[in-house]
C-alpha cells in the first residue's frame, strides 16, 4: 500500500449519526468547529441548503473521517476549485462551468459525481420592458436581449427551451453582455471565450452599466439572466416577467418534458480519489442520506420544520407532479438532462467540441442509484 493511501476498512463507510456517532467516533461540523485529530479530514464547500444540513450538523457522515462543511457561495467555491489552491476535497461546482473547463481547457483537478445539488426551473428568469411589445416567447425574435453573462448556466437552459419549445433560435436575438451585475457580482472585464460564428449577434454593453439599468434605459428590450434584476426586485412598473404565471409555465414544462434543469453538481478532488478510489461512492451516499432527511423535514406534520404555513401541502403537490424522489441523484435518473446539457453547450457555442457526458463523471459512479428505503 502506498504511503498516502489508507485501507477501505479504516476509512470509508457511510453512517447515520445520532447514537451511532458516539460509537463510530465520527465528528462533523461547520468550518472552525473543533474536530478530533488523528482521523482523515474531508473538507466540503457549498451552500447551506436544507438538503446538506444533515452533513453540516453531523447527522450523516463518513466512518473514520472528520467531515467539515464550509459554507461558500458558488463564486468562492469556483475560485478555489478552478484556481491553484484547491483547498476542498469535495465541492459544489457549476455544472456548465465545469463542462467548459473540462472540454476547453483540459481541466482535470476535480471529478464529478452525480449529485445534482442545485436545480431550478428557469422560466422565471426572462424579464421584459413593458413597452417592448414582447408578450410571448416568439416575440423575442429580433429583440435586444441583455445579460450579465451569455454563458451562464441559467441562460443556456433558457436558450435551450426557447428553441425546443418555441422555435426561437439564439441567433435570432441580439445579445448584449453587460459589464456590471445588479446583484454586485464581479464580472470578467472581457467577453468569455465562445465558439460562435463570426457574425453571431453578441456585443459588449456600455461600461459601468448593469443589466437592470440597461433594460430601464431602453437600451435593451428583455433580459435573460440568472440574476433577478434590481429593478424587478424593487417593483419598478416598467419591468415584468415574460411568463405572467411562472409556476404554471414551469409545471407545464415539466409535465411535457420531464426535465428538472441542473445548475450545480458535486465534485471531488481527483488526487483524493486516486488515493482513495472508494471515495466517490461514499460521498454520493452521504449526500443522498442528507437529502432524505430534508424530505423528512418537509413531510412531517407534527410541527413545521420550514417557515411556511402550507409547506406540507406544497411538498405533497410536488410529489404528486414529480414523484417521490423529485430531486434525484444518479446518472440514469438524470440522463435526459445531462444529454441536453451537452447538446446545449455545444450548439450554443460554449464548448469547442461535443463530448459524451459520461466522461465527466468518475466511472465508479455511473451506475450508482439511491436507496430511498
Amino acid at each position: 500500500m502506498k504511503k498516502n493511501e489508507t485501507s477501505r476498512r479504516d476509512f470509508m463507510k457511510i453512517s447515520v449519526a445520532g447514537a451511532a456517532v458516539g460509537t463510530l467516533g465520527l465528528l462533523c461540523g461547520r468550518e472552525g468547529q473543533a474536530v478530533e485529530t488523528g482521523k482523515h479530514q474531508i473538507k466540503i464547500a457549498g451552500y447551506d441548503y436544507d438538503r446538506v444540513r444533515a452533513i453540516m450538523d453531523g447527522q450523516v457522515g463518513i466512518e473514520g473521517t472528520n467531515v467539515s462543511f464550509n459554507v461558500e457561495n458558488i463564486y468562492e467555491a469556483s475560485r478555489y476549485a478552478f484556481g491553484p489552491e484547491r483547498k476542498y476535497e469535495v465541492t459544489e461546482i457549476g455544472l456548465l462551468p465545469f463542462i467548459k473547463r473540462y472540454i476547453n481547457e483540459d481541466f482535470r483537478s476535480y471529478t464529478l459525481i452525480p449529485v445534482f445539488i442545485s436545480r431550478i426551473f428557469r422560466h422565471r428568469n426572462i424579464f421584459v420592458h413593458v413597452d417592448s411589445g414582447i408578450q410571448k416567447p416568439e416575440d423575442l425574435r429580433g429583440k435586444r436581449v441583455g445579460t450579465p453573462g451569455y454563458g451562464f448556466s441559467a441562460n443556456t437552459w433558457i436558450r435551450g427551451f426557447l428553441l425546443d419549445e418555441y422555435g426561437v433560435k439564439a441567433d435570432e436575438m441580439k445579445w448584449i453582455e453587460t459589464t456590471e451585475s445588479s446583484d454586485g457580482a464581479k464580472l470578467s472585464p472581457k467577453l468569455d471565450r465562445y465558439y460562435l460564428p463570426d457574425d453571431f449577434p453578441l456585443v459588449k454593453g456600455p461600461p459601468g452599466v448593469d443589466e437592470s439599468e440597461l433594460l430601464l434605459s431602453g437600451d435593451c428590450d428583455a433580459l435573460i439572466t440568472a440574476i433577478t434584476p434590481r429593478a424587478f426586485l424593487e417593483g419598478n412598473p416598467k419591468v415584468k416577467q415574460l411568463f405572467p404565471n411562472v409556476r404554471a409555465a414551469e409545471q407545464d414544462y415539466y409535465r411535457k418534458t420531464r426535465l428538472f434543469p441542473i445548475m450545480h453538481a458535486v465534485a471531488i478532488r481527483t488526487d483524493a480519489i486516486k488515493a482513495n478510489p472508494w471515495l466517490p461512492k461514499v460521498v454520493f451516499e452521504m449526500y443522498s442520506k442528507a437529502k432524505q432527511k430534508a424530505y423528512a423535514s418537509l413531510e412531517t406534520t407534527t410541527s413545521l420544520m420550514v417557515t411556511l404555513p402550507w409547506v406540507t401541502q406544497e411538498f405533497e403537490d410536488t410529489r404528486s407532479l414529480m414523484g417521490k424522489n423529485f430531486w434525484p441523484y444518479g446518472v440514469e435518473a438524470n440522463r435526459k438532462e445531462l444529454e441536453l446539457v451537452m447538446r446545449y453547450t455545444h450548439e450554443q457555442g460554449l464548448i469547442k467540441h461535443r463530448l459524451k457526458f459520461e466522461k465527466l463523471f468518475h466511472p465508479s459512479t455511473l451506475k450508482l442509484e439511491e436507496n430511498m428505503g
